[in-house]
């Protein structure tokens, strides 16, 4: 997907150095230079604090620089306000979204235009708005009349990005745009990226994610304590060592540790316990458990539910159905302040809203939680201290920032820190994660990483959701997949991998056409379906349609098995382009490889049929399953 370099380099679209900024005594920014050209990706990395989102609203307006100049399209510019910035063609898609909550989609995306005379053609808007979600792979996942209040945080960013797009932007700063995004949204947002790369624009990416990074950008500037240490340097001629060095300033290991997942029969007691749990209208079927000491993933794509699942076992959304219990007891719906005094403790994911109070200072956020758990008058507070204090070195964060005025003078990963120990000072029996390294660094990520080692390594039992499937299967002992607001599948993450992860996930009406082959071969020819991801000796299904019980396979969707404990071992182990008899005689079974447009493996389709009906050709039913996998 990169851009091939050609002998004349693109002309230079914009070019900032030395740019410095100050807030009140902090030096956001001492003398950081980038160069971006026309036609090109270009990614701005570093820490949390490096600087980063300080020169990007630097060159999107939102900010004036102390001194320093910024070169825009051969002629020097200064930017008084966003306004000036969109009017010569510079946008930002910002980490967190700018909004407003109260007007529409289409008013959102394009509202630069309502501040414009005269009145506005709408049916124009919604043809434009069309266009640009269509480009983007989203024709009908925005709708315009919605307020935006209403939207997923997944929803909110599209439309954020929609809105870049919308003024027409030569230069379109994208700042974490992928941190609410599925696999799939990404591989069309990068897919958009490319075509306006081709277009002559010049995007600037911030991302933490590293194998992001690799895949899409040109070139890359990196950025620490506020000062450029790696300029426009060509991202094909680094590797993610000499990047992770460039950022924290030195060599960081493994990030991940092997998962510790007990043996059978062994572990903790079950700490959390959801059966058939139903919140309308997104979360339909949930079940899943997780013992002290283990660490549970929770993975989907974004609209599975996952969000909405946990809010719900936390008491922040009303359940229409199913049972919560924690410690072998049962945990009341609607009451998150009784969930916290039974052991529960949930970071949410939107860590500006959701978790923390800007105005008030450390100490007092991380307090919030134990003034939550306390009854009576009397707070306890001095009960704590020693324990604040505790967690303040673990944290790094020295005694005398403990009552800063406010949490935003702080790097959204320290925050993120600052709000994982105010629960840690509760000592919960279960503590839930949604997206805890939303927007972080990969330094702080370890630290967040080592945090939770710890958490589980005193018994605690952790329920993780996180749309970075790498990160999921590295932390997670187990991970249980959700799709269309079902729990499908609950396998050890060491049987997975992020392809198999994303097939799993895939909403079942991606699926249909899938299922409508099946469908049609096991009745056709009355037997049974199914689609099964298969890796040495064992196999995970991804569906399966059974017409005649005495066929059945032996395996069902969501369940992983051995080859040599399913019905048809033979036939998983040759896998041949014939039908394949079992050494019963009981089934005789076909298997065909699929892969999607791209190439991609996407696993085995099987059909199960008695040996004694006539066998259809096996050339027949190939061609139909690559017909079907050519429209995926």
């Amino acid at each position: 997907m990169k851009h091939a370099p050609s002998a004349d380099p693109p002309p230079i679209l914009l070019t900032a150095s030395k740019i410095t900024k100050t807030f009140d005594k902090t030096r956001a920014l001492a003398g950081a230079d980038f160069e971006l050209r026309e036609g090109e990706i270009h990614g701005l990395l570093g820490a949390n604090g490096a600087g980063k989102s300080t020169l990007s609203k630097v060159i999107s307006g939102h900010y004036s620089a102390d001194s320093g100049s910024i070169r825009y399209r051969g002629r020097d510019i200064q930017l008084r306000n966003t306004r000036d910035a969109l009017r010569v063609g510079i946008a930002i898609v910002m980490q967190e979204t700018s909004l407003v909550p109260d007007l529409s989609v289409l008013e959102n995306i394009f509202l630069p235009e309502l501040g414009r005379p005269g009145r506005l053609d709408y049916r124009a808007l919604k043809e434009r708005g069309r266009a640009i979600l269509d480009s983007l792979g989203q024709g009908d996942s925005l709708p315009f009349d919605w307020e935006v209040r209403r939207l997923s945080s997944a929803q909110k960013q599209l439309v954020e990005i929609a809105k870049a797009l919308g003024v027409d932007a030569k230069l379109i700063i994208f700042d974490e745009p992928t941190a609410s995004l599925s696999p799939g949204e990404v591989d069309r947002l990068f897919d958009v990226m490319a075509r306006l790369r081709e277009t002559g624009h010049g995007l600037v990416f911030v991302s933490h994610r590293l194998e992001e990074v690799f895949s899409i950008t040109d070139r890359v500037t990196v950025m620490r304590e506020g000062r450029t240490v790696m300029n426009a340097h060509p991202t094909a001629d680094l590797t993610q060592a000499e990047l992770i060095r460039a950022m924290v300033g030195a060599e960081l290991g493994a990030i991940y540790t092997e998962p510790h997942t007990p043996g059978e029969g062994e572990g903790g007691p079950v700490m959390l316990e959801v059966r058939h749990l139903v919140t309308e209208p997104v979360v339909k079927d949930v079940s899943f458990s997780v013992r002290a000491g283990e660490i549970l993933g929770l993975g989907g794509l974004v609209g599975a539910g996952r969000s909405e699942t946990v809010e719900a076992i936390f008491g922040l959304r009303p359940r229409s159905g199913g049972e919560v219990r924690l410690g072998g007891k049962p945990l009341k719906g609607d009451d998150p302040q009784g969930a916290i005094r039974a052991g529960l403790g949930f970071v949410a994911e939107d860590r500006r809203t959701q978790n923390i109070v800007p105005d008030l200072s450390v100490k007092e956020n991380l307090l919030l939680a134990h003034l939550g758990a306390h009854r009576g008058f009397f707070c306890g507070y001095q009960a704590r201290e020693r324990k604040v204090k505790e967690l303040l070195q673990r944290l790094g964060l020295p005694e005398d920032r403990l009552m800063d005025a406010s949490m935003l003078n702080f790097s959204g990963g320290m925050q993120q820190k600052i709000i994982m120990a105010r629960w840690l000072l509760l000592e919960p029996k279960v503590l839930i994660l949604d997206e805890p390294t939303k927007g972080v660094d990969i330094g702080t990520r370890a630290s967040i990483y080592a945090m939770l080692r710890d958490i589980v390594a005193a018994g605690v039992a952790v329920v993780v959701v996180s749309s970075d499937f790498e990160e999921l299967l590295g932390i997670s002992d187990r991970i249980v997949v959700m799709s269309d607001g079902r729990s499908i599948a609950d396998l050890p993450s060491a049987m997975l991998d992020e392809e198999k992860l994303t097939l799993l996930a895939a909403p079942r009406t991606s699926m249909a056409r899938n299922t409508a082959l099946l469908n049609q071969l096991a009745h056709e020819h009355g037997g049974a379906g199914f689609w099964a991801l298969i890796e040495k000796d064992n196999l995970i299904c991804l569906n399966t349609v059974v017409t005649d019980a005495a066929l059945d396979p032996g395996f069902k969707a969501g369940e992983a098995r051995g080859l040599a404990d399913t019905l048809i071992p033979r036939a998983l182990s040759q896998r041949e382009p014939a039908f394949v008899p079992e050494a019963d005689k009981s089934r005789t079974t076909l298997l065909v490889p699929m892969h999607s447009p791209r190439g991609h493996d996407l696993g085995w389709v099987g059909l199960c049929l008695s040996p004694d009906t006539a066998l259809p050709s096996p050339e027949a039913i190939k061609a139909r399953i690559d017909t079907m996998a050519a429209a995926l």
